[in-house]
């Protein structure tokens, strides 16, 4: 059989990282300086007038916090393969934040992960990630229920007629779910996961789950600090909702990570409308909760992402060579 030489492999690997990169760089570009939303000179302004080094270094620090927290979350969860250090969670985390900024709902996430544990293990990978986001996706929808209810009761966006229907329509679907959980779709079903989820040990379990409530404290609470850095003046209750109910609706819709800014920024401006705050200062918190937590990570990420080695299967000889 033919192979592949080791120079045109190590090409071609390089050749995939930049494209990963590059391609990473160019959507933060594209959204940063075409979005004819956000008027940069009211941003300095503003920045000049309120800025302080404590202030800046508590809102980077909420940062760091937020993908702390997840750091840990994998680790917690990749010890199920094997144990992993921080350090070695951070850079998995760090590259596979790279690899999903401009994938449809983060997929890349999954694919960057995958590439440092053993391709057996693939599947196991991605289904442990899926555990890792889902249980913060839950804990985005519960926290989310409360707050747009309690908004509700205050500003009656939605009336309780909806209100009651919606939570019909949520409940005849767990209902059909569970009723059907037998039924397999391509060799899986809703019984099988269940199983797959119970095999892991309930204290990961326990753990995941509080360290997805703490990473949502801290970003949830990084916006509201942003906007008292923007002279927003509003009970401390009323703006949480109306952030728990931006993040609970806006996580329900599909989207790209580059694009996330833009799918919580009109959401938010809808809801802090209604709360009379101007519309250009929730796009610019909105845009830049997007480049604190998604942006600076990815960046960091994508010195992961060139400097990492990967053994890559010939689909010709069948073997495994290492890349630069």
């Amino acid at each position: 059989m033919i192979s592949i030489p080791h120079k045109t492999k190590q090409f071609l690997v390089l050749l995939i990282k930049l494209l990963i990169v590059g391609g990473a760089f160019y959507f933060i570009y594209n959204q940063l300086m075409h979005n004819d939303k956000l008027d940069w000179a009211q941003f300095l302004a503003l920045f000049n007038k309120n800025q302080s080094v404590i202030g800046i270094s508590f809102i980077l620090v909420l940062s760091v916090l937020n993908r702390y927290f997840e750091i840990l979350k994998w680790q917690n969860l990749a010890s199920v393969l094997k144990p992993i250090s921080a350090g070695e969670a951070t850079k998995q985390v760090l590259a596979a934040q790279t690899a999903g900024i401009f994938t449809p709902n983060g997929i890349g996430e999954y694919a960057g992960k995958a590439l440092f544990f053993d391709k057996s293990k693939t599947k196991k990978v991605i289904f442990l990630n899926l555990i890792c986001n889902e249980i913060q996706m839950i804990v985005t929808v519960v926290i989310g229920i409360v707050g747009l209810l309690y908004f509700n009761t205050q500003f009656h966006v939605i009336t309780t007629r909806t209100v009651i229907i919606l939570f019909a329509i949520l409940t005849l679907v767990f209902i059909v779910l569970f009723s059907i959980k037998k039924i397999k779709i391509k060799g899986y079903s809703i019984e099988k996961l269940i199983h797959k989820i119970n095999e892991i040990p309930k204290q990961i379990h326990k753990k995941n789950i509080y360290l997805s409530i703490c990473r949502y404290l801290v970003f949830s609470h990084q916006y509201y600090f942003l906007f008292l850095v923007f002279d927003v003046d509003l009970p401390y209750l009323i703006v949480m909702s109306a952030i728990t109910s931006v993040y609970f609706i806006a996580s329900s819709i599909p989207t790209f990570q580059f694009l996330d800014f833009a799918v919580k920024g009109s959401v938010a401006v809808y809801f802090f409308g209604i709360l009379g705050v101007n519309e250009w200062i929730v796009i610019f918190i909105s845009t830049l909760m997007w480049f604190l937590n998604v942006v600076l990570p990815a960046i960091i990420g994508s010195y992961y992402v060139l400097n990492f080695k990967i053994l890559i299967p010939s689909v010709f000889d069948g073997k495994r060579e290492a890349s630069l």
